[in-house]
């Protein structure tokens, strides 16, 4: 279910205001590129609890959000202009991750029927509602969603600065070279083939027939991988992410 990770991140990161928030943020506890681990299991936490948290759970998680949000917001004079406790961003960040959840499952288990799509569209709300979204601007259904989505493909643009930082984090150039020499290729295969046309013109990244079918067998290997583990490996990370996040919960610490 991990394996569109990669280009959701790059997803959200699309709209101008999202990409700047994320590469000039402030805050440096939180950055993907100085602490890596720490902001996957935030990330992950965040997803878990989005799902299957209780409202108390789910609340507090927002708080914690939001400390970490207020610091995140353009300057005067800057060249553009972002808040992250803008709805309509974080709408869109939500968005992503629910298109993010059904390639997922569709990898796993094949095209989702409406009804299916229907269920994991509502299921998917929180990510979005646990931030300042209103639930009257979840897309209602589907089709609704379908509506908003093309709507917002017009919207996605990069720039200098996240282009430069995006290609840097599909590359992996965060991580110590040797890992980064050694994970690159299934990274960049799975975070450019789960993108559209959108994303990976925007970021000028090729897209042969062959990586095509390069990326259709990587996921029918991972797809069989999963179905034949044993259950405590075909859970994972969500079962440790449960347990961790379980954990701080537990001792009252910071879950961002």
């Amino acid at each position: 279910m991990l394996a569109p990770a990669g280009a959701n991140v790059v997803m959200q990161l699309a709209r101008r205001g999202v990409g700047r928030g994320v590469a000039q943020s402030p805050v440096s506890s939180g950055s993907l590129v100085r602490h890596p681990l720490k902001r996957t299991r935030t990330t992950l936490a965040y997803i878990w609890l989005s799902l299957y948290g209780t409202d108390d759970e789910r609340a507090i998680l927002r708080r914690h959000v939001d400390a970490q949000h207020r610091h995140v917001r353009s300057r005067p004079g800057d060249d553009v202009a972002y808040d992250a406790y803008d709805a309509q961003l974080q709408l869109w960040v939500a968005a992503c991750m629910y298109v993010g959840s059904r390639q997922g499952y569709e990898m796993l288990y094949g095209p989702a029927s409406e009804t299916v799509a229907a269920a994991l569209l509502a299921r998917c709300s929180p990510f979005a509602t646990t931030l300042q979204v209103p639930a009257s601007q979840w897309p209602r259904d589907p089709t609704a969603f379908a509506t908003y989505w093309e709507a917002n493909l017009a919207r996605v643009e990069f720039d200098d600065v996240t282009s430069r930082y995006l290609v840097d984090f599909i590359d992996l150039r965060f991580l110590p070279r040797p890992l980064a020499a050694v994970a690159r290729p299934l990274h960049r295969l799975l975070c450019v083939g789960f993108l559209g046309d959108p994303f990976r013109t925007g970021l000028s990244l090729a897209w042969s027939a062959r990586d095509q079918r390069r990326f259709e067998w990587c996921c029918t290997t991972l797809r069989c991988v999963n179905r034949l583990a044993p259950r405590v490996l075909a859970e994972f990370p969500w079962n440790l992410v449960r347990y961790d996040t379980r954990r701080r919960l537990a001792r009252g610490r910071s879950l961002v």
